[in-house]
C-alpha cells in the first residue's frame, strides 16, 4: 500500500475539536463576548489593519492546523480547492442560491428587529478595495476548507445530520457578533453550502461563492 493510499479524510471528535479550536476558537470567543456585552458600538467597522490581522490570523492558524493533521496521517492535499471552469460556474449559481436562502432566513425573523450590529459595522468601514479582495480570497478559502473540506467531510461517516449540524454550529457561532439577523443570514448561506457539498463533494464552488459574498457588501 502506498503512502497516499494510507492517508485518511475521516476525523475523530477529538481531532475535530482541536482543529475547530485552533481555527475558530478565538473568533467564537469574540462573538460570544459581543453578544454578552450587548453588541457594543465600539466593535467599529472594517479597516485595512483589521482586515490584514484577519488574513494573518487565518494563514497562520491554517498552517498550524495543516501541520497537525499531516502529522496524524491526514490527507491534507485533499483539502486544496481545485478550480475549474465548470465549478466556477457552479460557484456563481451557488452564490445566488445561498444569498437568497440567507435573505429568506433573515426575513423570517426581521419583524420588530432594531438595526443590526453588522449594518453599523459596514457603515463605519473604511477598508480599501485591495484589502477587501485579499480578505475575501483568504477568508473564503480558510472557512470553507476547514468547515466543509475538513469538518463536514471528516464527520460524514457519523451521518449527515451530525456532519452538517456540527459544521453549522461552528459557522454560526463565530458570526454571532453580526447580530440575530446576521446570524440568520449566515445560517441560510451555510445550510445551502453544506447541502451542496454533501451532495456533490465539490469544494471550489463553495469557496468561490463565499469569496463573492465577502466582497458584495463592500460594493458601494
Amino acid at each position: 500500500m502506498t503512502r497516499a493510499a494510507s492517508l485518511r479524510t475521516a476525523t475523530t471528535p477529538g481531532e475535530a475539536l482541536a482543529v475547530v479550536a485552533l481555527c475558530f476558537g478565538w473568533p467564537i470567543l469574540l462573538s460570544v463576548q459581543a453578544v454578552m456585552a450587548g453588541f457594543p458600538v465600539r466593535q467599529g467597522g472594517f479597516d485595512d489593519l483589521g482586515a490584514l490581522s484577519i488574513v494573518i490570523y487565518e494563514i497562520a492558524f491554517a498552517l498550524v492546523a495543516v501541520t497537525l493533521l499531516r502529522s496524524r496521517g491526514y490527507d491534507v492535499a485533499s483539502l486544496r480547492p481545485r478550480p475549474t471552469w465548470v465549478d466556477s460556474g457552479l460557484g456563481l449559481v451557488l452564490a445566488l442560491a445561498a444569498g437568497m436562502a440567507g435573505m429568506l432566513a433573515m426575513a423570517a425573523f426581521s419583524a420588530g428587529q432594531p438595526e443590526q450590529p453588522i449594518a453599523d459595522m459596514m457603515r463605519r468601514s473604511t477598508i480599501g478595495a485591495p484589502m477587501v479582495l485579499l480578505m475575501a480570497v483568504v477568508n473564503g478559502t480558510f472557512e470553507e476548507v476547514f468547515l466543509l473540506g475538513f469538518l463536514m467531510r471528516g464527520l460524514k461517516e457519523r451521518g449527515l445530520s451530525i456532519a452538517l449540524g456540527t459544521m453549522m454550529l461552528v459557522r454560526v457561532s463565530y458570526h454571532l457578533y453580526q447580530g440575530p439577523l446576521g446570524a440568520c443570514y449566515v445560517f441560510g448561506v451555510g445550510l445551502v453550502f453544506g447541502l451542496f457539498y454533501a451532495r456533490t463533494g465539490r469544494l471550489w464552488p463553495a469557496v468561490l461563492a463565499h469569496m463573492m459574498w465577502d466582497i458584495v457588501p463592500f460594493l458601494r
